[in-house]
């Protein structure tokens, strides 16, 4: 059975910083791009990371480019998503997944177990 589960997450003071992990299982990571998606109280989930599957290219949504920062250890079958600058606006449920780039955006599929991430302001 394919899964990805994220973890790291917790409470981060405005400003500071956390590392995600992504761990694939029952399948092998570095035959997929990975990205990661959040979803905000009340909010819809929306995608901010895609990173091809050789690690060459990456993006980033307006909202996070410039603070956070992905990569992957494929001896690990994982990926790590760095935060920095937080803010209260990216408290979040984060979810790694794998994605793809479509003409008028990215699609995302397959997310597993999500990690909570908490910007105090």
């Amino acid at each position: 059975q394919e899964r990805l589960v994220a973890s790291g997450g917790g409470l981060v003071q405005f400003g500071g910083s956390l590392r995600l992990s992504c761990v694939a299982s029952g399948f092998r990571l570095d035959y997929y791009a990975i990205g990661w998606l959040r979803q905000a109280p009340g909010k819809e989930r929306e995608g901010n990371v895609c990173h091809s599957s050789s690690g060459a290219n990456a993006w980033y949504g307006d909202s996070v480019k410039g603070r956070f920062a992905n990569s992957r250890d494929h001896s690990k079958n994982s990926v790590y998503l760095q935060m920095n600058s937080l803010t209260p606006e990216d408290t979040a449920i984060y979810y790694c997944a794998k994605c793809w780039a479509r003409i008028n955006g990215y699609e995302y599929a397959d997310w597993g177990q999500g990690t909570q991430v908490t910007v105090s302001s």
